[in-house]
């Protein structure tokens, strides 16, 4: 075939799908640039997901007629005036591209005014083209609204993911920006309905209050300061009583840019070496702020990758900060204190913290269960299953201690740092996860009466927080919980009203 040049329309949407694959990336280029605008405040609503419209209104310093003109064209920026900046660029938005790409496969329109100006200007952009502009009135700032995403490629738009799926991924990356930006106001709007209002706070401790559920905030603390060679180490993580079964709690931040890296996440779950379960992930925020010339933000064409000169600099940073901020609250938990992670686990301790068989009261034994763990069934089916263990703990020591199928004999020790029950067997001393051994037996007891659809009625209805996205994901299975016993209906965003359990869930 002749050689040709393509249309620039053409041309334009062909390289719109290096900078936008879903609405999510169209949100990230327009908060970038309401941040790089100064803004204070930022409204987010979003329709279906981001595929049917989205729109952006910031109060930062606005833009002139001719500069709102020439914004949409492709490598028109105001960040950068030669490739020598590049090195030390320190605004999102600098090569000129994603409004332009964004204009490429969505219908555009902007408002928008300076300060010092009477009126504002409103364009209309379809195909990289302004099609329509006036003066209008309104505040200093600027509105932009994408709307139909890809209705002009209708292959790609056909590749978009399911509306809950597309919201999801808003979601998270709204919550990066939040935590990026605490002095910042953001609000998230979806479908007419405000899900998220997060006013300015002073720290990122009080920005996961507002955006994360109580569990979280409960569990977490300040990440202790590390500073070496020219990378400082902020931000926060939770101890190891709370974990997650993916890495989705897991954000970085490089200059304040949120960027995806497998090593900071691997640096991150070292510092949890022998402390987390397996395959259980910790919630971490982690800043770092690194010389410009120490990290190339130029790698990909979303920038949401990052090349560091000295990777493993960077790791070794981030882990010492893991490791410091766990010995630390370790030892102010011994100390009593009440703002420490209670229970942190270390590889030293002492004697005291392992409690011998033979010091128990061995004529009145301490209860195999507490009261809020269901006891054993008490049939032949379940005598077999489960072996006979009579003593334990003493009480003011007493933990949720599991029973354990046994086909190897073994004898309990004692109990390490509340957390872990020391086993002797014949193969060798066994550490077994308390936390992990109850889930596992309750996994059990639910799935052998799975299917029993006899309910008890409560008397006062328990709300269940749960975040946005775990909501989202259960509403659609409501009546399959229910023909399990399990009645309970979406109560907001963020909660769970249950007003009936099975029979054998009475007690759990």
């Amino acid at each position: 075939m002749p050689i040709h040049f393509l249309s620039p329309e053409d041309a334009q949407k062909v390289a719109a799908g290096e900078v936008v694959e879903r609405p999510a990336n169209v949100i990230k280029e327009l908060i970038e640039n309401s941040i790089d605008a100064q803004a204070s405040s930022i409204e987010l609503f979003v329709k279906q997901g981001g595929k049917e419209q989205i729109k952006i209104t910031d109060n930062g310093c606005g833009m002139s007629q001719e500069d709102a003109i020439l914004c949409f064209e492709r490598h028109a920026t105001s960040k950068l005036f030669c490739f020598d900046d590049l090195p030390m660029v320190s605004t999102f938005g600098f090569r000129g591209e994603a409004l332009a790409s964004v204009c490429g496969v969505a219908k555009v329109s902007i408002t928008t005014k300076q300060k010092d100006h009477i009126e504002a200007v409103q364009l209309s952009i379809q195909e990289g083209k302004v099609v329509a502009q006036q003066a209008v009135s309104g505040p200093v700032g600027t509105t932009i609204v994408v709307d139909d995403l890809f209705y002009n490629i209708p292959v790609r738009k056909k590749f978009l993911k399911t509306t809950i799926t597309e919201w999801n991924q808003i979601v998270s990356l709204f919550k990066s920006f939040c935590l990026t930006y605490p002095h910042i106001h953001f609000t998230l709007f979806h479908d007419d309905a405000r899900v998220y209002n997060c006013p300015p706070v002073t720290t990122v401790l009080d920005r996961v209050a507002q955006l994360f559920d109580p569990i979280v905030f409960s569990n977490v603390a300040e990440l202790c300061i590390q500073e070496e060679r020219g990378i400082t180490v902020t931000g926060v993580i939770t101890n190891p009583h709370y974990s997650r079964y993916d890495r989705n709690g897991l954000y970085f931040f490089v200059n304040n840019r949120l960027v995806k890296n497998y090593q900071l996440a691997r640096a991150v779950l070292k510092g949890y070496c022998n402390v987390l379960p397996h395959n259980k992930y910790p919630f971490a925020v982690i800043h770092l702020t690194i010389d410009p010339l120490m990290v190339d933000v130029n790698i990909h064409p979303k920038k949401e990758e990052v090349l560091f000169l000295h990777p493993h600099l960077v790791e070794q940073a981030i882990t010492k900060a893991v490791t410091a901020t766990l010995e630390k609250h370790t030892v102010e938990t011994q100390k009593g204190s009440p703002y420490a992670f209670p229970g942190t686990v270390t590889q030293s301790f002492r004697e005291t913290d392992v409690f011998p068989i033979h010091s128990f009261a061995q004529q009145n034994p301490a209860p195999l269960f507490s009261d809020a763990v269901p006891r054993v069934p008490q049939d032949s089916n379940a005598a077999a299953e489960y072996p006979a263990v009579t003593h334990v703990f003493p009480k003011e020591t007493q933990e949720t201690v599991p029973v354990f199928k046994s086909e190897p004999q073994y004898r309990i020790v004692g109990q390490f740092h509340k957390t872990y029950i020391l086993l002797d067997t014949e193969q060798g001393l066994v550490m077994v996860d308390q936390h992990a051994a109850h889930e596992r037996i309750l996994y059990e007891q639910f799935g052998k009466n799975f299917g029993k659809t006899e309910t008890i009625e409560l008397l006062f209805p328990v709300l269940v927080t749960v975040s946005t996205v775990e909501c989202a994901a259960l509403v659609p299975y409501l009546s399959l919980l229910e023909q399990q016993g399990i009645v309970c209906e979406s109560f907001g965003e963020q909660k769970l009203r249950i007003t009936a359990v099975p029979v054998y869930a009475k007690n759990i």
